[in-house]
């Protein structure tokens, strides 16, 4: 079991900051799988580790988030700076394990007010 659980999403002015975790229970899945970061009901790409340590961002959101991580505490964060109200959603872990299994958290929302 996987086990994906996001935190740290609130209500957040426009400009403002927010930091998610997400942590994944299995040390296994979570060294072996490609972690990343996606939003909204689409899953639309936010960011995301690709293969080793590179990094991959949606356009929208270059310069102003980081995805980073803590193998020691299976943890990945995405540190989101100069929110806009286009970034309110519900972020989502996903844990991708391979090209057929892939384990997502529940979600955690972010609401950024003007």
């Amino acid at each position: 079991q996987a086990h994906v659980v996001e935190s740290g999403g609130g209500l957040v002015q426009a400009g403002g900051s927010l930091r998610l975790s997400c942590v994944v229970a299995s040390g296994t899945i979570f060294r072996r799988s490609i972690m990343g970061w996606y939003r909204g009901e689409q899953r639309e790409l936010v960011a995301t580790f690709t293969t080793g340590d590179s990094t991959n961002y949606a356009d929208s959101v270059k310069g102003r988030f980081t995805i980073s991580r803590d193998n020691d505490r299976n943890t990945i964060f995405l540190q989101m700076d100069d929110l806009n109200t286009d970034d309110t959603g519900v972020y989502y872990c996903l844990a991708r394990y391979n090209l057929d299994t892939f384990y997502w958290g529940q979600g955690t929302q972010v609401t950024v007010s003007s």
